[in-house]
């Protein structure tokens, strides 16, 4: 971020990395370098050797248009014809090799993930972990490159980023021992406990195949018809009910490694262990009108965020942690059996201990070759870190690996450049669609004499992973789950009765709103017999709101203890890279402006100026002050809060032929200006101002004296108090509960 003593903050966002001209530029110069944010894989090998060349390598070259072969071209525009009105020529080389890669250049996109974002960054361990790991990047001051992606689990590529589902969040360790992935998510339990019903669970939840709708949603049929026949996936189901499903930014979500994993110390002794995510900024979401918004004003909102945040310099951190378990043969903890990826373990039971530090620090120059081809896999580990035998994990092992082979072209995937290793390579593996390597010798086998015996072996003390040699009890082949998988009610019932009245509320509307989207009565009567072996006041609301009657439980409720860590209400945390919006026009003093603007970036917060036109205020002065939005273009949703430097007459524009938002323009302020903070209020963010803050909030019905409005004569006093107010994220006093829940 900029400093409070810079002349004007630098507004994240710009294109390139230099400013463009008006006309055509026509003089000959090589590329533009990247955006000073933008950072790409390590100029590794393709078999993990490190080059030491330039990233410049990787990219473009050379000032003039050429053919992929570097024959320069002297026209782009016209196909070579027999005369300017002739057909066009067989024998054109340079349009035959454009449309040709034109019509390759995309590949199949994720079955699920499709949609997704990333970033570089780095990993630097605490050391806290060596007592139960040798993984050496977990070693204290170890810094180790990471290449992070967070996705939607059911959306196409071009799908929405805030509609409600899980997210993925998934993480490249290029260590010195070989590259590890965590491939998590940010819920912590699973729709499932066998791998084999993933194909189920996905078809069940992507669009219905006879129409390709509902897009990107959960809110349908099929989905509902699944889960409340299959009733393992309540768990999972009532967190994505809940505001967990609609995170406020990939930078203010959780990361959970979801599967028990088994960790190895040097001295042989295991131990079983959760990872976890821990963002700084703490765990925040948005309501759902707010997501509805986003979808049609910036449906890229998740991954703009992401990458502006970083060009601002307020880069997301997370903290690596760790929940540790007793390695029995029962392999449970206070009763929980640690395989069934449906259920958590409390933290106030088995506490998350920090082992490392996350930080993203550089976006990617080019999405496809970096985002798009970037292949996880949760069987790519390193030594100190082992697997158990949770049965959706065995399934991703095969899954995983699988995939890659028909999405990026064959079994040389590991050497596009962002999968590559940071650890030198000597596989024995030939050949193959895109091999990149240029191996050399001639016996690729082993045991060879003839390259002199090499590859080698190696053994635990030159660093080999050998797998835990875990005993397997005697047993008989069957297709059934143990019987500690059996309850699929008590932890969801244990995650409702950990929630905040304001979020239970919330949980309610989500079930209600996804239930009325489904045809069938028969799913949403059976959808609530789900609900009422959870809570019979939230199936009896839910049930209220589809005017249905609520059932009676099936089953005993579970008597459970509530876990205060799961919900995201009642802390505070830091408030870099949040948005404000300032709303401003010709009359608002100028020098308030610019020191409230000031103080905002000073903050590490990110200032916009909304006005009635773009351009700049005050554009005669000596120190004009940038417009960022125009009252045309802002939506609330776009701020953490809103703050006014003057009360806005209705603009040239304020009128609803050209702007539906301004309705008739009747009234004395800018009726878009009204609705950003008509919203804004209801969605309990903070809202206030200086100079004429007062009469343009009364003249949106926004009673002064409410929770989070600020006016003040000070522009300094009320950036104070604005950031004050957002370390709680909202203002949560302005969401009464009717307590009935």
């Amino acid at each position: 971020m900029m400093s409070q003593s810079d002349p004007a903050p630098q507004i994240p966002g710009r294109p390139g990395s230099r400013a463009p001209s008006v006309t055509e530029p026509t003089d000959p110069h090589d590329p533009l370098p990247p955006k000073p944010d933008q950072d790409g894989p390590a100029t590794q090998s393709p078999t993990g050797q490190a080059t030491g060349a330039e990233q410049s390598t990787r990219a473009q070259a050379g000032a003039f248009l050429t053919t992929a072969q570097g024959l320069r071209v002297p026209d782009s525009d016209h196909s070579l014809k027999a005369g300017p009105r002739g057909p066009v020529l067989l024998q054109d080389h340079h349009l035959r090799e454009k449309i040709t890669h034109f019509d390759h250049e995309r590949i199949p996109e994720r079955v699920v993930h499709a949609r997704g974002a990333a970033a570089h960054g780095v990993f630097r361990g605490y050391g806290t972990a060596t007592s139960v790991t040798k993984a050496a990047f977990l070693a204290e001051g170890v810094e180790t490159p990471v290449f992070v992606r967070f996705s939607t689990v059911l959306g196409s590529r071009g799908s929405a980023d805030t509609v409600r589902d899980t997210r993925g969040f998934a993480t490249k360790f290029y260590t010195s021992e070989g590259v590890f992935d965590l491939v998590g998510n940010n819920i912590p339990v699973f729709f499932i406990q066998d791998a084999i019903k993933f194909p189920d669970v996905i078809h069940a939840g992507k669009p219905h195949p006879d129409r390709e709708i509902p897009q990107a949603q959960s809110a349908h049929d099929t989905f509902w018809d699944f889960v409340s026949l299959h009733t393992e996936a309540t768990h999972h189901t009532i967190w994505n009910m809940s505001d967990r499903g609609i995170p406020r930014s990939f930078r203010t979500m959780e990361g959970f490694g979801v599967h028990t994993f088994r960790l190895v110390a040097a001295d042989g002794s295991t131990t079983l262990v959760k990872f976890h995510w821990k963002p700084k900024a703490g765990v925040h979401s948005l309501v759902w009108e707010e997501a509805q918004l986003i979808n049609g004003m910036d449906p890229d909102f998740h991954r703009r965020d992401l990458a502006d945040a970083i060009e601002a310099g307020a880069f997301p951190q997370w903290e690596f942690g760790i929940q540790t378990f007793p390695d029995t043969p029962e392999q449970t903890f206070e009763g929980i059996d640690l395989l069934d990826p449906t259920k958590i373990v409390p933290e106030e039971l088995a506490p998350v201990q920090p082992i490392g530090l996350l930080t993203l620090n550089a976006n990617p120059k080019n999405f496809f070759a970096e985002t798009e081809q970037v292949a996880f896999h949760p069987g790519h580990l390193v030594p100190g870190i082992d697997l158990t035998d949770d049965p959706l994990l065995a399934g991703r092992l095969f899954s995983y690996l699988d995939t890659q082979i028909t999405r990026l072209g064959g079994p040389n995937f590991a050497q596009i450049p962002i999968n590559r290793t940071h650890a030198p390579i000597n596989d024995m593996q030939r050949d193959g669609f895109h091999q990149d390597a240029v191996h050399t010798g001639v016996a690729p086998y082993r045991p060879n004499s003839l390259d002199g015996g090499c590859p080698f072996l190696a053994g635990a003390d030159a660093g080999a992973y050998v797998e835990t040699p875990v005993a397997v009890p005697a047993a008989t082949k069957v297709r059934e789950a143990p019987a500690s998988f059996d309850d699929h009610f008590g932890q969801a019932r244990l995650f409702w009765l950990s929630l905040s009245d304001v979020e239970r509320e919330h949980v309610v509307g989500a079930y209600t709103f996804e239930l009325a989207k489904c045809y069938e009565d028969a799913v949403r009567e059976r959808a609530l017999g789900v609900l009422a072996n959870v809570d019979e006041h939230l199936c009896a609301a839910v049930a209220a709101g589809l005017g249905l009657p609520a059932p009676a439980p099936t089953k005993p409720t579970a008597s459970v203890r509530p876990s205060p860590a799961l919900s995201q209400v009642g802390g505070t945390w830091p408030v870099a890279g949040r948005v404000v919006g300032i709303v401003a026009d010709e009359g608002s003093d100028l020098g308030a402006l610019r020191a409230a603007r000031d103080a905002i970036a000073g903050a590490d917060m990110v200032p916009l100026i909304i006005a009635p036109t773009g351009g700049a205020l005050g554009g005669s002065s000596a120190e004009p002050v940038p417009v960022q939005r125009t009252f045309a273009a802002a939506r609330s949703v776009e701020f953490d809060a809103v703050l006014l430097a003057s009360a806005p007459a209705p603009a040239a524009d304020a009128y609803g032929a050209r702007d539906a938002k301004a309705g008739s323009g009747t009234g004395e302020l800018d009726p878009r200006v009204a609705l950003i903070l008509a919203e804004a209020y209801r969605h309990a963010k903070v809202v206030g101002g200086w100079s004429t803050a007062g009469e343009a909030l009364a003249a949106a019905g926004i009673p002064v004296d409410s929770p989070g409005v600020l006016v003040e004569n000070d522009p300094a006093a009320v950036v104070d108090a604005t950031a004050r107010l957002l370390a709680t994220h909202r203002v949560w006093e302005r969401f009464p509960s009717t307590g009935q829940l």
